[in-house]
This record gives structure tokens, C-alpha cells and sequence, in this order.
């Protein structure tokens, strides 16, 4: 499971709190606005700091490894890497309260990778597949093993084989637990014996950005890591259906092993989220319906 926040689900985060951190410790940037990005996310909060820049703040102790992992492994991907990813500006440290490392990015301007967004869904497919061939081939030397700074993404998905386990039984009549548990069973077995490399483990719709209908950006490294690639396949179901998804398979290559673990991990999220939102009408249980549906689907055909 992700570390949860505290009751007010944002660590007591606003931009009043963010004027104060930047007055005290970065004052030549004092006088900028500062105001919520239009999109956020839950594991950090992230502020517009002027034109130019971004305030990023976690929301949890458990989401501040990735701090520094992104501070320090950043500036050396990016020189690699097809497309921009943040840059970083100014590295901050706990004060006026807040008690987590945090730090200031640049600005990647973009919208974040809808279906609304994309003009050609499967050749976008395509560039996600390019990015991550690109980040697959990025040297690992010294990079951070895949484990509990990366929630488990690179390593086997045994890690989360009780929480899915739990899933299943919530679900019994829910969902056709029979089949996926034998989705479940074949990541298991699915034993990854390649050689590490760097993942980024969480490839959806916002944390890729779009101009023009082109992926330009690729943001928020917190769960990467160097390791097992399945975790970054799961965007075949998360985001691509259809010729989209056929375009994104070929593309990304990968031998059959790998994309059991990948729908493992992508059946794991799926079920975790529907546990919490089942029977509630909300967009999160439909989405997370169709994910194991297409799961089910593509394990009867490949699997």
C-alpha cells in the first residue's frame, strides 16, 4: 500500500505555506506568485511559482526518498532521454513547519496526455514506447534498486501477492476472480531473470505531457528505479485500447514473461482501487473495471 496523508490528504500543504518556504530560504524569488497547478497530484502537491517554475512538495513520509532520488538522478537522465523531464532549480529543506524536503523545479509547459489532447492515439503510443526504450537504455550505474523507495515497482509483484490475494476475496462475484487469479498466478510465475534497468513505474495519462498533440514531457520520477521494465507496460491497458494498444505492443518489444508480470502489476492497481471504490458510481470504478476487463482479455489471448 502508498503512504497515506494525513486527514487534511495534503499535509497541511497551501500556498500560503509555500510563500513562506520560498521567502525564507530561496528570497530572490520572493516576489512571484504562487498558485496551484490546474492538475495535482496525490503523492506531492505541486505549485506554479511565477512563469517558470514549480514548487514540488510530498504529501507523506513515505514519498520523500523520492526527493532526492529525483534531485540527484534527473539531471543525469535527461541528456538521454527523447523528451524533457523536470528540471531541477533549488533543492529546499524542511521550515516554517513543514517538515519534508522539497524542491523547485522548471516549468514544462504542456497538457496533460487525455484522449482530448492526442491527435493520433496509436502514434503516441508509439513515443511512449520511444521514451522508454530510450530510459531502458540509460546507464544504471549507481542507479537506486528497485524496493521500498520505488513501492516495489522493478522488483517481483510477489511483493503485493497477500494484498492481492485480499483483493480477490473482496471481490468474489464482484469481478471473475477465477480468471484473475490465473492472471495473478502467471506474473507469479513469470520469474524475471534480466538485467536491470532503469524503470520509471508509473507511465499514465498525467504524468506524460502534450503539445500539439506530440508527447513533449514526461514528469514526476518518484517511483523509478533500476530494475524489472514490466511495471512500464502497464500503460498498455491504462491508457491505450484498441489499435492504439496493438500499435504500443509492437513498439515496446518485450518477450512474453514480461508482459504477464506487466499485467500483474496492472490487475494488482486495478483491483486495489476497485476494492476501495466498488458500487460507489464513480469514475474510479469504471476505470478500474475496464483495466481488468482488458487485462482478463489479453491474458485469454496471450497468457
Amino acid at each position: 500500500m502508498v503512504p497515506t496523508p494525513p486527514p487534511d490528504g495534503r499535509a497541511g500543504i497551501d500556498a500560503a505555506l509555500v510563500r513562506r518556504l520560498i521567502a525564507a530560504q530561496f528570497p530572490q524569488w520572493s516576489g512571484l506568485p504562487v498558485t496551484p497547478v490546474e492538475v495535482d497530484g496525490w503523492d506531492n502537491r505541486t505549485y506554479r511559482l511565477g512563469d517558470d517554475k514549480t514548487v514540488r512538495l510530498p504529501t507523506a513520509e513515505g514519498y520523500v526518498p523520492a526527493v532526492a532520488k529525483e534531485n540527484d538522478w534527473l539531471p543525469r537522465l535527461a541528456p538521454s532521454l527523447p523528451v524533457a523531464v523536470p528540471p531541477v532549480l533549488a533543492k529546499g529543506v524542511p521550515g516554517e513547519g513543514y517538515p519534508y524536503p522539497w524542491s523547485v523545479r522548471g516549468w514544462l509547459a504542456g497538457e496533460t496526455a487525455l484522449r482530448g489532447h492526442i491527435d493520433d492515439t496509436a502514434q503516441f503510443a508509439v513515443s511512449v514506447a520511444d521514451f522508454l526504450h530510450a530510459l531502458w537504455r540509460c546507464d544504471t550505474t549507481g542507479g537506486p534498486p528497485a524496493g521500498e523507495h520505488s513501492f516495489y515497482r522493478g522488483a517481483p509483484p510477489a511483493h503485493y501477492d497477500a494484498e492481492t490475494r485480499r483483493c480477490l476475496t473482496a471481490l468474489e462475484g464482484r469481478v471473475d476472480t477465477e480468471r484473475a487469479a490465473a492472471v495473478w498466478e502467471a506474473a507469479l510465475a513469470a520469474a524475471w531473470t534480466g538485467t536491470p534497468v532503469w524503470f520509471h513505474g508509473d507511465i499514465a495519462p498525467g504524468n506524460l505531457l502534450v503539445e500539439g498533440g506530440k508527447l513533449t514531457a514526461v514528469i514526476d520520477f518518484g517511483t523509478s528505479g533500476v530494475g524489472d521494465p514490466a511495471c512500464d507496460l502497464v500503460a498498455a491497458w491504462g491508457m491505450f485500447d484498441g489499435e492504439s494498444r496493438e500499435a504500443f505492443r509492437r513498439a515496446v518489444g518485450q518477450d512474453e514473461g514480461t508482459w504477464a508480470r506487466a499485467r500483474g502489476w496492472a490487475l494488482w492497481k486495478a483491483l486495489l482501487v476497485l476494492s476501495e471504490y466498488i458500487d460507489t458510481g464513480r469514475e474510479q470504478e469504471s476505470t478500474n473495471r475496464r483495466v481488468i476487463d482488458a487485462v482478463l482479455a489479453d491474458h485469454d489471448r496471450f497468457g
